[in-house]
């Protein structure tokens, strides 16, 4: 799978959140716990990573599955929600 990234990404996200790793929103991308269509067509995956400490990381492509535009911590993401997939 090969994964890109927009212009949004490289030069807001990444900028507004130097934390954020792009290694990380790869994997969970690759491998989400749980995915879902937004209304616009992109896709939010989501997954832990062990460096945010418990808060599951948010990362929102485009439609195409693949191409990250967004990534953030996601506060209200459940730890006990089960894998679902609703692509």
């Amino acid at each position: 799978m090969r994964t890109g990234t927009t212009r949004y990404f490289r030069n807001e996200v990444l900028r507004k959140r130097p934390y954020i790793k792009l290694d990380w929103c790869m994997q969970i991308v690759e491998n989400p716990i749980s995915k879902e269509v937004q209304p616009d067509g992109r896709i939010r995956h989501w997954g832990f990573i062990p460096e945010l400490e418990g808060q599951a990381l948010r990362v929102v492509t485009l439609a195409d599955g693949l191409t990250i535009h967004n990534a953030f911590p996601d506060r209200d993401f459940p730890k006990s929600k089960e894998v679902e997939d609703e692509t």
